[in-house]
């Protein structure tokens, strides 16, 4: 693959969900030149804002169909291997990482890609990758996922690096998840990715709070006195369940974001004087995620909760994007 110049960088973006990791890339002065993505309300979403829809279900896509690119990049599915999904996995006796068929086995789509964009004429390899997941992926299996995974990926030609990173230092939201980076051997040899260092100046949660919310964010009673007798009920029994409450005036930091907020808003939740505590709004999420204030919302406050909670944090994964970007 013939060395292009920093100013015509391009990426794919696969598992690409409302496109978090390509505003990323954008923002690093990539070019995307593909993106994958199944659902349809994300797709809705991503095709708002960047003015195309992405291509579905990537098991159905060919190699020979996507351009050339530098960077492959994916935020494969997690839940597989998340602590909660794991947990739950095994609640109802179903498998859960690689096993897991719906999704665990789509990082080998990610490695399919490659293999066939290498045995294309010329070897058509990305010169790096950049992965996302959950920082349980190193430890799942009691490390199997892992080996597998820097095998697999050292099989094909790449010196990787990983680390995770927390996004509480770009923005206010305690979010810790692994970053993998990997350069084609053959290019780069023994190259190792150096992350880089967090900004010294911390976001906090008042800085991305809306000035006037509308009452329906608001817990009711009800729902309010379940959730605190609910924890109060896992207290007792020594476990750590219940909600997160947050006051702007004195933290600086929220729980994870997670695609369940939708459900009861419990893991997050703003104090507020003389009422029951609120949940935040979709443009709140938004921001919590590092999301620009013209990133548009067309989908309903389910589907936006769902969305930007699977997302990434995008300032994070933009200081790694612009290291990658600039090594190439």
């Amino acid at each position: 693959m013939a060395t292009k110049r920093r100013d015509s960088c391009t990426f794919i973006d696969l598992f690409a969900g409302i496109g978090g990791i390509r505003l990323a890339f954008e923002r690093a002065g990539a070019e995307c030149v593909f993106s994958s993505e199944r659902d349809r309300f994300a797709q809705q979403t991503y095709a708002a804002n960047f003015g195309e829809t992405p291509a579905g279900d990537i098991r159905e896509i060919s190699a020979a169909s996507i351009p050339d690119f530098d960077i492959l990049t994916a935020g494969f599915p997690c839940q597989p291997f998340s602590v909660a999904g794991v947990s739950k996995k095994n609640s109802l006796g179903r498998k859960h990482g690689f096993e897991c068929e719906d999704q665990g086995n789509l990082f080998f789509e990610i490695t399919r890609i490659i293999e066939e964009k290498a045995a294309e004429g010329g070897d058509r390899r990305p010169r790096a990758l950049v992965l996302e997941n959950v920082k349980n992926l190193q430890s799942h299996d009691r490390g199997k996922t892992w080996g597998v995974i820097q095998q697999t990926l050292d099989n094909l030609g790449y010196e990787v690096s990983a680390k995770v990173l927390d996004a509480r230092h770009y923005v206010p939201q305690h979010r810790e998840r692994i970053l993998i980076v990997g350069f084609r051997r053959d290019l780069y040899p023994g190259k190792q990715f150096e992350f880089p260092s967090p900004p010294e100046k911390t976001p906090r949660i008042a800085d991305i709070l809306e000035s006037a919310v509308d009452d329906r964010y608001t817990l009711s009673d009800h729902l309010w006195q379940y959730l605190q007798d609910y924890a109060e009920k896992h207290r007792k029994a020594g476990n750590g369940f219940g909600f997160g409450l947050v006051d702007p005036a004195v933290d600086t930091t929220t729980r994870t974001l997670s695609a369940r907020y939708h459900k009861d808003g419990s893991e997050i939740l703003i104090r507020q004087n003389g009422t029951s505590p609120r949940r935040l709004t979709p443009r709140e999420c938004a921001r919590l995620q590092g999301f620009p204030d013209s990133f548009e919302i067309p989908v309903s406050d389910t589907q936006a909760y769902r969305q930007f909670g699977n997302s990434v944090a995008v300032p994070m994964v933009a200081a790694v994007a612009g290291k990658v970007v600039r090594e190439l």
